[in-house]
């Protein structure tokens, strides 16, 4: 890349919150390049300033507290030093950014179509009809499913990786000359994740693009990006080529977060973590693996969920989504089934049906020999402690007027299984078994990185000592290593105190280690079950064999 020009030139940028004496730095003094035509990628632990570093080029950190110093070279101005109205026309026309989590990104009382037709509004000539047009090829080019319902449905009406595909749309819309993706495909799954990289590869070939992409997945990383920088503690800690970053590193942070990774550890009894590398300690092996108890504790038999996709003038509906459609499952005491498939596939819907936050159309769901749709005031509440949910959207469920040590603390405290002396003891504790600090408890959800999010919300759903989780994606916003502490932390927990999961995500590297039992689905319906490691190994349905051949 030394012969290419240099569109973005970054000096010295330090970026700190709070009063003088009182806040953190969050980046710490950084220096790099981004070249023309090259894909950039940032990686590191969560909080390591991965985010802070990109949304400080662009000046949309809240302006209270905060300052950033350094200068940001892009078309001859420092972005540091541009006026609003100046700034504003960067935005989103010769720099755009993909965010991370999509549902607190986008309007929820808008239109999808229009919040990507605005973008043109803003940014082109373009007349309403042409760039309705353009948006609906848009929805297409990034394999939406009937671009024109989700042109003009409104963000709840669509599913998380639905939704970050949107917003990979919106960000493309421009033709940028440099793209900032931040986790683009934390939501998607393995396909899906696949198209898009092929998508974003194709915008920045034709349009000489320049990206910068940040994320927790290293496997990705590697295989679409040019050069890679390595954060740790607001600091870069190495830099280089993709190849020499990943085969001949420098530093022990990097080897260590390399480690990390689950894709070549089925046969570890744990994942080695970036502590435990830095320390030497090596993992244990497997030992023979875990035998399913007979016992089932959940149970569905002919399960069907159909939400309205179309209705008449009259409002009468025409044609339905099934999103669950007869599904039959058992989950064992103890067990942990993986349950994988498309974005869109009804993963999420069956997730939300056993924890009874929707009512089924059809069908019934037996918890320890009783069926949940009938529970009724006590009997639901005992239910809602017993089987907690971990959900996609750290943010969106977490109370941003709460302080996070309050929210784990009030369902202790709403079950009365702890005085408040006691419950903080208990909040302080889980801090520290999901990777936080017990110092932590008076933060507000958005002093925290989106991966400090989730581990927040894992806590909370063990507050209550529940005998069955149901996790939502819950490491898909996660880095490799805490990835790893929570896979671990999930694992302790189901060996020691025999908690089931139904483990839900996109991740099939991950799902093939922690589970034992594995559930494929599509469009509503489960097409293979069966013994996790038979299933990866020898798939019998085109569809697993599909899914797995992306994930390489």
């Amino acid at each position: 890349m030394n012969d290419t020009k240099a569109i973005l030139q970054i000096e010295n940028l330090r970026t700190s919150f709070g009063t003088e004496g009182e806040g953190f730095t969050a980046v710490n003094g950084i220096n790099f390049e981004l070249f023309e035509g090259e894909i950039l990628g940032i990686v590191g632990e969560s909080g390591s300033g991965k985010s802070v570093t990109t949304l400080s080029l662009l000046r949309l950190l809240s302006s209270k507290n905060t300052k950033i110093e350094g200068k940001a070279l892009f078309e001859n101005d420092d972005l540091l030093n541009l006026t609003e109205e100046e700034l504003r026309k960067v935005r989103g026309g010769k720099i755009s950014m993909i965010f991370q989590e999509p549902m607190s990104s986008l309007n929820p009382t808008m239109k999808l179509g229009l919040q990507v037709r605005e973008m043109l509004d803003l940014h082109t000539d373009l007349s309403k009809e042409d760039a309705k047009k353009e948006v609906l090829q848009l929805f297409e080019k990034v394999q939406l499913p009937d671009p024109e319902r989700l042109y003009n449905a409104f963000p709840h009406q669509a599913s998380g990786g639905q939704l970050q595909r949107v917003m990979i749309a919106m960000a493309v819309s421009t033709n940028p000359k440099v793209l900032i993706a931040d986790e683009p495909t934390t939501a998607l799954d393995v396909t899906v994740q696949k198209e898009i990289i092929a998508l974003l590869k194709e915008v920045q070939k034709q349009f000489n693009t320049a990206t910068i992409f940040i994320s927790h997945d290293l496997h990705l990383i590697r295989n679409i990006c040019d050069r890679v920088m390595v954060m740790k503690d607001g600091s870069l800690i190495e830099s280089g080529p993709v190849q020499q970053i990943f085969f001949r590193p420098k530093e022990n942070y990097t080897k260590a977060l390399i480690a990390s990774r689950p894709s070549q550890n089925f046969h570890l009894s744990r994942l080695p973590t970036v502590e435990d590398f830095e320390a030497g300690v090596k993992p244990m092996e497997r030992s023979q693996r875990k035998i399913v108890s007979d016992r089932v504790i959940f149970e569905c038999s002919g399960l069907k969920k159909y939400f309205p996709a179309k209705t008449d003038w009259l409002g009468r509906v025409k044609t339905y989504t099934k999103a669950v459609d007869d599904v039959n499952l058992k989950l064992h005491k103890g067990e942990i089934l993986g349950l994988v498939g498309e974005s869109g596939c009804g993963k999420s819907t069956l997730g939300r049906l056993f924890s009874k936050l929707i009512e089924p159309d059809d069908g019934s769901i037996i918890f320890e020999g009783q069926d949940i749709t009938t529970l009724k005031k006590d009997a639901l509440r005992k239910f809602r402690r017993t089987v907690q949910m971990i959900f996609q959207d750290p943010y969106s469920s977490l109370n941003p007027r709460m302080k996070i040590g309050e929210a784990i603390l009030e369902p202790i405290l709403a079950h009365g299984l702890m005085n408040k002396s006691q419950g903080k003891e208990r909040v302080a504790e889980l801090l520290t078994k999901t990777g936080l600090e017990p110092e932590h408890f008076d933060r507000f959800p958005h002093e925290f990185s989106g991966g400090q999010r989730q581990r927040i919300s894992i806590a909370r759903a063990l507050s209550v000592e529940p005998k069955v989780l149901i996790c939502d994606e819950c490491i898909a916003a996660l880095d490799v290593s805490v990835q790893a502490q929570i896979v671990n932390l999930l694992l302790d927990l189901n060996e020691k105190e025999g908690l089931s999961m139904l483990f839900i995500a996109h991740d099939l590297d991950v799902v093939r280690f922690i589970s034992d039992n594995l559930a494929v689905m599509l469009n509503g319906k489960i097409v293979e079950y069966g013994d996790a490691k038979s299933v990866y190994e020898s798939p019998s349905k085109d569809y697993t064999k599909k899914l797995l051949e992306a994930s390489i």
